[in-house]
């Protein structure tokens, strides 16, 4: 099921930017010779106007094959008789038609689930941001980078590491503009959220790689003890850690194991973090229809955006190559969002893999943009050429680069598919 899902996604995003070739195409009078949904046999097929339009065997996607548009064809409905900027239209189309469908997807996401607005919920006292930001404080912009959304921040941070020197920070107070400079600080963390207000100290959250999950602490173990200081509630653990702040000395904890059965005691070395002194909120809330439009915009940017972030870091080494995710991964990624959301109801599964969609969506539109042989960036790179000359390059010469190109593709498409099977195995 999951692999139906997968492609399904892929299939459906795959024809949208087929039809943005199809759809410019015929607006600018080239011959659409066929408009294929599917790759390999044909299963059906019909002709009208000059266009055979075919349901094919496998569902991995479409094709649009235009009269003229890899041979030289004496007919007024090639593709190499129209003017530069209606072949740019139509190459550029597919890319563009991704970005409007990925538009589409984030009105819907957003319209029913709402926006996680990036306003600080909690001052951390002692931190960095302590004194200057308040509680309620709508978060603009960091060190000049525009800030829409509460994922943004923690985008901002893998993309950006902090370290302990002034960072410009732009939010909104009370309907004003303010801007402030903050220095992030060394803090110690054990790598968990708890209940404050329950009865008892509840672990809720462990996050991987931290002392606690080390230790091999879980989400639902109990604190009874910190340090020989006994720990009845959340409030008693909350109001030892303000008393006690965590520095780089070892902490002994005794927990409960899910709450039950006889106390077990670890010592743990508190794990040292820079951070802004802040905690923000990362819960979506409803907005106006007007907010939504607003939004999904900036949903599609920040998606565009981060495609083209992770291309420039995987060119330049910061990020590995081993973090590329091919057919298989993506089937990979939407098993784990459907075994993580279905459990919760088929809407929230749905707007999962929405959102995921949109991700997918945006990415293939960059990545088709991208001025590379046999990509449509690259035949983009032709035409641009083609209007400063105000003559074609020879056709032969360009096809002998979209074919290098193509032999290299193939490559990394084999490359990426091991990949995609090495990770998912380890």
């Amino acid at each position: 099921m999951n692999i139906i899902v997968a492609i399904f996604i892929l299939g459906v995003i795959v024809i949208i930017h087929e039809l943005g070739h199809f759809l410019l195409a015929k607006a600018n009078g080239i011959t659409v010779t066929e408009f294929s949904v599917g790759m390999g046999p044909r299963l059906a097929s019909f002709v009208r106007k000059g266009t055979r339009y075919s349901l094919k065997l496998f569902p991995i996607g479409g094709s649009c094959m235009m009269l003229g548009e890899d041979e030289t064809v004496e007919d007024e409905g090639a593709f190499h008789k129209k003017g530069v900027w209606a072949r740019f239209s139509v190459i550029f189309a597919g890319a563009f038609f991704n970005f409007v469908f990925a538009f589409l997807l984030a009105l819907i996401l957003l319209g029913d689930a709402g926006v996680d607005k990036p306003y600080i919920t909690d001052i951390k006292n002692g931190e960095a941001s302590d004194g200057i930001l308040e509680k309620g404080d709508l978060i603009t912009g960091i060190d000049g980078s525009p800030i829409h959304f509460s994922r943004e921040i923690r985008y901002y941070y893998y993309f950006n590491e902090l370290v302990q020197e002034p960072v410009k920070i732009s939010y909104i107070r009370d309907g004003v503009k303010n801007s402030a400079l903050i220095t992030p600080k060394e803090i110690f963390q054990l790598g968990c959220n708890y209940d404050g207000t329950g009865d008892k100290a509840v672990i809720a959250y462990v996050a991987e790689g931290y002392p606690l999950d080390k230790a091999g602490i879980a989400e639902g173990d109990v604190i009874v003890s910190m340090n020989e200081t006994q720990i009845s509630s959340g409030k008693d653990m909350e109001t030892y850690l303000d008393s006690n702040p965590l520095t780089k000395d070892p902490v002994t904890v005794t927990y409960l194991k899910s709450g039950k059965g006889d106390p077990i005691t670890v010592t743990v070395t508190p794990k040292s973090v820079i951070s802004m002194g802040w905690n923000y909120n990362e819960y979506r809330e409803k907005v106006s229809t007007l907010q939504v439009v607003k939004y999904s915009f900036f949903e599609l940017k920040l998606n565009i955006v981060n495609t083209i972030k992770s291309v420039f870091y995987l060119v330049t080494g910061r990020v590995s190559v081993k973090e590329i995710a091919g057919p298989v991964g993506i089937v990979n990624y939407v098993g784990d969002i459907v075994s993580e959301s279905h459990s919760y109801g088929i809407r929230v599964m749905l707007l999962s893999l929405i959102d995921f969609s949109i991700l997918i969506s945006a990415n293939l539109g960059v990545m088709n943009l991208l001025p590379l042989p046999a990509l449509d960036g690259g035949r983009l790179i032709f035409l641009l050429i083609e209007a400063v000359r105000r003559k074609p390059v020879p056709k032969e010469k360009e096809a002998m680069v979209h074919m290098v190109g193509m032999a290299l593709l193939m490559l990394l498409m084999v490359f990426v598919l091991f990949n995609d099977i090495k990770n998912i195995m380890s």
